[in-house]
């Protein structure tokens, strides 16, 4: 973390709120969550699908984030709990855990060939139609579009969007 002014202790993420620096990413952001949002894919699929992205990319504010999204959406503590660990655990749905492998699969490299093989999609078009596929795939994008803001910008882990971004210093 940062803090601001040199010494204070107050804590800040490392540039201004990039909404207002590229007032364009209003536009895509709004986009991208009506997408998402569409209803081809339960709300609560596409947390679980945000949360497992903010952990495997081992950023922690888009992990807190996704946690209380995933929540505010009325998934379960043990479900978001066992995200990081959803291939043994007994929470989620067959469609669930298509999603959470797709994500992975899409987000880890894998070194060996490709990263969604034929396979992989099959099982996913037996639980979800070309809209719904469409609208992970949007999904999983979504997050790894904010991702390099979040790696860059190091946005505060549990402070409100509002609170979030260092200010200029007046001067």
């Amino acid at each position: 973390m940062n803090t601001t002014p040199a010494g204070s202790g107050i804590l800040t993420s490392r540039f201004p709120d990039p909404q207002q620096l590229v007032p364009e990413l209003g536009d895509v952001s709004t986009a991208l969550f009506k997408i998402t949002g569409n209803g081809a894919v339960p709300r609560s699929t596409i947390t679980l699908v945000h949360l497992r992205a903010g952990q495997l990319v081992e950023n922690t504010y888009l992990t807190v984030m996704h946690t209380s999204n995933a929540r505010r959406a009325g998934v379960t503590e043990e479900r978001i709990a066992a995200v990081a660990s959803w291939k043994d655990a007994p929470y989620y749905s067959a469609a669930e855990r298509i999603a959470l492998e797709l994500t992975e699969a899409v987000l880890t490299p894998s070194g060996r060939g490709e990263r969604v093989p034929d396979d992989l999609y099959m099982r996913a078009a037996e639980h979800y139609d070309d809209k719904a596929l469409a609208t992970l795939a949007v999904a999983i994008g979504q997050v790894n579009f904010f991702i390099p803001l979040a790696l860059i910008g190091k946005p505060l882990p549990g402070v409100s969007m509002a609170e979030q971004w260092q200010t200029s210093p007046a001067g």
